[in-house]
């Protein structure tokens, strides 16, 4: 750089400013000295020589650059990352336009091993008669610190928070890339999901801060065993996602339990104390046996599920099951059927009758779900229910039984009638809406319904239960508690619950007949349930022997092959398909 060059170049940017205080201002500071106190150089760029000259300030921002190569555009280029090409690409647009000016970002970097210089140009092209680029006046300005916000925002775009891992969203479209390229070159790589083991108790025991201390030591301890190429991401609150590129299956049950031994090996340091986990790992092979994302990742997960199902802190590799996915399919029909007899009102009820023990006169009717199909025939509970429970439709069709079973006691002021609802309905706050406007609207309704709910339910869930009893209970309404004896529920739960009436396992009624141990069994719930004010009710009374058996024993009612099945018809209406009472 000539001192003939700076001088021209100094004298040219002085002159663009206003010529008023140029003249009558001379002792205020010049445009060299102003870009000096902003950081910023300026420059002219003849196109033909490619010959680049710069006002003093370049050396102090091209610090580690030497000074022939910030005088050529074609040296400058070189340096250029990541698109050499940027400023010519630039000029280009700026006289395609056809105003001129133009303003890029690049990086500059000195050598391999040097950082980065991000800078930020702009300038003004001038052309020639045909249009051709000539000349360029322009200026530049170190970036560095915007470009460093710019990335910190982007990585806490992509990045978790807590363990600094890609978040899931990022994760998920490294999986895709990795898909597309693994497509590609015929390639294959694992996708693993790692659930930390029992995570919530840590939460309950020790709070969420030292929740997250351990998933960072487990992060921490993951990201010490990955190789270079290898992708990491949190893919949810207590599992972590890996992409294992050109892993074998082989490979990827070497690299599962280093995995699982570096996580369980050693207690986790906390400032509440050593705490010891484990975790559970489920994978895939793709693209082998996931074509897509959502294969991938619905795989992995199907895996880890059934690996803490068997136990926990184990490995398990996805694999083809011919009876898995013909279950599936069936899945998916049954839900279609569900949703689409739901929408054209083929939900229906049947009624089985339950019977005074001693006078084998109807007490009450148990209303049960079916599901008419095209062909005319009918889905029977046992088909509906634990399906729909799966998919998450059980809250719909018990909002169908209700309406149903609140219609047919309304037309029938004499009949009592009971249904059962689902675990997840218990909670459900549309079905309490509906319930409490039905009883409005029905006066009288709610003392002729009995609500079933399965043991089950009953323990896992006692407070929450315990309220919902008591509300239906305001009503008007009784609860019976369905199928007890396969659970656990204690009669001090019972007493709890202020249940108004126990329904013994039919597994333990049906063959009391033969089996002393299911007669003892039997007798010793119903005595208890006599003293506890409860009624009982047995179910799957198979014959008559049984029958009298409950009667003497003190059953006040009994259900099943012998006083009836189940029917769509209203036997209300019908007094001959009453069952007629036993003699004896």
């Amino acid at each position: 750089m000539t001192s003939q060059n700076e001088a021209t170049l100094t004298s040219a940017v002085s002159q663009s400013a206003d010529s008023s205080l140029q003249a009558g201002r001379a002792s205020e500071p010049q445009a060299a000295e102003i870009l000096a106190a902003l950081g910023q150089a300026a420059f002219i760029w003849d196109i033909a020589s490619d010959r680049i000259t710069w006002t003093d300030q370049a050396a102090a921002i091209f610090t580690d650059i030497s000074p022939a190569t910030i005088a050529s555009g074609a040296e400058l280029a070189t340096l250029i990352e990541p698109q050499r090409g940027i400023r010519t690409e630039a000029l280009a647009k700026a006289l395609a336009s056809g105003g001129g000016t133009y303003r890029i970002e690049y990086g500059l970097r000195a050598s391999t091993t040097a950082a980065v210089l991000w800078i930020e140009e702009s300038g003004n092209c001038r052309a020639d008669a045909a249009g051709k680029a000539v000349r360029v006046e322009g200026v530049v300005r170190i970036d560095n610190e915007r470009h460093a916000r710019d990335e910190q925002l982007l990585k806490l775009a992509q990045h978790d928070p807590v363990t600094g891992e890609l978040n899931r969203a990022h994760l998920l479209a490294s999986l895709a890339e990795a898909i597309e390229e693994a497509t590609r070159f015929r390639s294959s790589f694992a996708f693993m999901l790692i659930g930390i083991d029992h995570l919530a108790r840590i939460n309950d025991a020790f709070g969420f801060d030292i929740a997250d201390e351990v998933i960072v030591e487990i992060a921490r301890r993951i990201r010490a065993r990955l190789r270079g190429g290898d992708v990491m991401g949190r893919f949810s609150g207590n599992k972590f996602g890996l992409i294992l590129k050109n892993c074998t299956v082989d490979d990827a049950t070497i690299a599962a339990e280093r995995f699982l031994v570096g996580i369980r090996d050693d207690v986790i340091p906390t400032q509440s104390g050593p705490v010891s986990v484990t975790a559970t790992i489920g994978a895939v092979s793709v693209p082998r046996y996931a074509q897509n994302v959502n294969e991938a990742v619905n795989r992995a997960q199907e895996t880890l599920n059934g690996a803490k199902r068997r136990r926990h802190g184990s490995f398990a590799l996805w694999r083809p099951n011919v009876e898995r996915d013909a279950q599936r399919r069936v899945n998916i029909r049954v839900t279609d059927e569900i949703v689409t007899a739901l929408n054209e009102r083929r939900i229906v009820t049947a009624f089985e009758p339950v019977m005074h023990a001693d006078s084998r006169t109807p007490a009450f009717y148990e209303a049960l779900v079916r599901m008419k199909q095209d062909d005319g025939q009918l889905l029977l509970a046992p088909d509906i229910v634990p399906v729909a429970e799966k998919l998450g439709l059980i809250r719909l069709v018990d909002h169908r039984v209700l309406e149903l079973v609140v219609a047919e006691l309304a037309a029938a002021p004499d009949v009592q009638l009971s249904l059962n609802i689902s675990p997840d309905t218990t909670m459900d706050p549309d079905w309490w809406t509906s319930i409490e406007s039905m009883m409005r609207a029905h006066p009288g309704v709610a003392q002729r319904l009995i609500v079933e709910i399965t043991e089950t339910v009953a323990i896992q869930d006692l407070d929450d239960v315990r309220g919902f009893v008591t509300r239906l209970k305001n009503f008007g309404s009784r609860i019976a508690i369905d199928d007890f004896g396969a659970g656990y529920t204690s009669f001090r739960n019972l007493r709890k619950l202020g249940v108004d009436i126990v329904k013994i396992d039919g597994a333990f009624v049906q063959n009391i007949a033969h089996s002393a141990d299911d007669r003892a069994f039997v007798q010793t719930l119903i005595d208890l349930c006599h003293r506890l004010g409860i009624k009982t009710v047995a179910e799957w009374v198979q014959d008559e022997e049984s029958g009298l058996m409950l009667r003497d024993w003190g059953c006040d009612y009994i259900q099943g092959r012998l006083t009836g099945l189940a029917s769509s018809a209203r036997p209300w209406l019908d007094p001959a398909t009453v069952p007629k009472p036993a003699v004896g």
